[in-house]
């Protein structure tokens, strides 16, 4: 990586963690320009910014190639595997156990009311 960090980059621990996750180039078709890890701060950064795809950076790989590797790992269910390893690794780093033994649920989440129709939404009576 020859350019400034953007506040949205990987950090070398956080690389490590994610670098077994994520699939190496299997030698089959054209050769690899980006490295992984620059895939994945391309995507960090427009989660973080909130930008459309046509307007990440330019020190990041073109938008169609960003969203390219995005699209094949989200169908390989990768993202779906990373949250889960993610998360029992930091919780046995804490020395808890891998998976939780309970939940919350904010009643805030969970609302409900007794009264119904126009009350419960607080519409003003006529």
């Amino acid at each position: 990586m020859n350019r400034r960090a953007y506040p949205s980059d990987l950090r070398d621990e956080e690389r490590q963690r994610l670098e077994p996750m994520i699939a190496v180039h299997s030698g089959i078709g054209r050769a690899v320009k980006w490295s992984r890890r620059e895939m994945v701060n391309a995507l960090l950064s427009g989660l973080r910014s909130g930008c459309q795809w046509q307007m990440l950076p330019h020190a990041y790989p073109a938008y169609g190639t960003v969203f390219y590797h995005f699209r094949q790992w989200r169908r390989a269910g990768l993202w779906e595997r990373i949250n889960p390893a993610l998360r029992e690794q930091v919780r046995v780093e804490a020395g808890r156990e891998a998976q939780p033994s309970a939940g919350i649920m904010d009643s805030q989440r969970a609302k409900t009311t007794e009264k119904g129709g126009g009350v419960a939404r607080m519409e003003p009576s006529r």
